[in-house]
């Protein structure tokens, strides 16, 4: 099965570019796609985190503190520019909706390979934030049930 990104996805995925920028970085980390997942709004991702209570504005605060207390080499492979991290999350975000039997890559998915990706900045900051992956896995089975 072949999966493409739905709007939702496709929207998170630029806006982790953009966010990326607004750090003048030239790299998009795990970070970035959580904080597009948040901004983007409208795919089960963001609002699974909006229920939790978890606002872009705290991601930000928690991802900030963390890059602060301790800063990871990355490096830019081929033409979309990406942490060794960002890869392994798209690479599991697949797996994720594989499992799933989703036909589209979606934010859920996108969020639950970000809470697959032990060591990277998204997974430390959705932890600090109180987001496991059983939980969302379960939230996002009862919502996509419906």
């Amino acid at each position: 099965m072949h999966q493409k990104f739905d709007k939702s996805t496709e929207k998170a995925v630029k806006l982790a570019s953009e966010i990326a920028r607004e750090y003048e970085l030239d790299y998009v980390g795990t970070e970035h796609i959580l904080l597009g997942i948040r901004r983007e709004g409208s795919g089960l991702g963001s609002r699974i985190l909006e229920d939790r209570g978890i606002s872009e504005a705290r991601i930000k605060e928690e991802i900030d503190r963390l890059i602060s207390k301790s800063m990871h080499d990355t490096w830019v492979f081929g033409r979309l520019p990406g942490s060794p991290h960002f890869r392994n999350v798209i690479a599991e975000a697949l797996e994720q909706a594989k499992r799933l039997e989703s036909k589209e890559l979606r934010t859920e998915h996108l969020l639950l390979a970000l809470l697959r990706e032990e060591g990277s900045v998204a997974f430390k900051a959705l932890r600090a934030l109180g987001c496991k992956f059983e939980d969302v896995e379960a939230e996002v089975l009862r919502q996509t049930a419906a």
